[in-house]
């Protein structure tokens, strides 16, 4: 039996942390419109180690820096999870898909830079980033789990139906396509297309084209993994009322879903005012980069613990 130290528990907290800040530095690099603040150079902003000092160029040289100092705080994690603790297979995983998502996201954001890419294409990058979190904080997850079971591997304590399992799946693939459909509005500047809420444009069904189609879609499959989650939450209250644990994580999920709808309705009521948009559109991200990686977390604990495994 390998204890948990504190040593690697403050380094995934650390890791996670950073990896919260590379995505919401992402998200106000779109809000803001600093993508090209650097010019299409990379590494250097502009041909210069240290860029101008425009508003632009700042934003887009942080979220650089941020990106670069978490990608150590990555490796460091990833190689201490080797040397330490490379008996636990789930560790492993976690940390090295951190590794593989937080380099496969630099590469996009550097492709990006020198070569600009679609809005279809841009849309990956922050699906990509909250992939990264989601690994960095499923690290931090099992590993303050064995450090509160002295060592002893995650078990939820009773078997879970077969049925929660594929219905979580269904909602973490479904809400990944939601969050791609999110980011694309973003990258295509179609927020402005649905005007007031809940209402479309003051219609409940409105013309659809364009960026009004574009919105109303992403507010019709919102509304959908909304009544979902709601389903997924009772059939857990129902099927799974002896393990508690489960039953937490979906309180949790179904609470983060519903702040986000919420969230989408504050990031409307700001359309027309830049300065709140750039925070309402900042925690719309985080809420659902944080309901992304609990269902990812129900969906692994639940699997580990199906019936019929033995």
């Amino acid at each position: 039996m390998t204890l948990i130290t504190s040593r690697y528990r403050t380094l995934a907290l650390a890791t996670c942390i950073g990896m919260l800040l590379v995505l919401l530095a992402g998200a106000l690099v779109t809000n803001t419109n600093s993508g090209r603040g650097c010019g299409d150079d990379f590494p250097l902003c502009n041909g210069k180690f240290i860029p101008a000092y425009t508003v632009e160029s700042l934003i887009e040289y942080s979220h650089r820096l941020i990106s670069g100092l978490v990608g150590l705080l990555v490796l460091a994690t990833f190689i201490m999870t080797i040397v330490s603790y490379r008996r636990y297979r789930e560790a492993i995983i976690y940390a090295a898909s951190a590794g593989f998502f937080t380099v496969l996201q630099a590469v996009l954001g550097a492709i990006a830079v020198v070569w600009p890419q679609s809005s279809a294409v841009l849309a990956l990058h922050f699906g990509i980033s909250i992939l990264a979190f989601t690994s960095t904080l499923l690290l931090l997850l099992w590993a303050d789990r064995m450090r509160r079971s002295g060592g002893k591997e995650d078990r939820l304590s009773r078997p879970i139906p077969r049925s929660v399992v594929v219905l979580l799946l269904i909602a973490l693939v479904y809400t990944y396509i939601v969050i791609y459909i999110g980011a694309f509005i973003r990258h295509t500047h179609s927020s402005g297309g649905c005007m007031g809420w809940p209402l479309c444009n003051g219609q409940l069904v409105p013309s659809l084209e364009g960026a009004t189609l574009y919105v109303f879609i992403h507010r019709v499959a919102a509304a959908v993994l909304l009544f979902f989650i709601a389903g997924i939450w009772l059939h857990i209250k129902r099927y799974c009322s002896n393990v508690p644990e489960l039953r937490k994580s979906a309180n949790l999920a179904f609470i983060l879903i519903c702040c986000q709808v919420l969230s989408g309705a504050v990031l409307t009521a700001t359309l027309n005012n830049s300065d709140w948009l750039v925070f309402t559109s900042i925690l719309h991200n985080m809420i659902v980069s944080a309901f992304f990686a609990v269902l990812a977390d129900m969906l692994i604990r639940s699997w580990k613990r199906r019936e019929g495994r033995t």
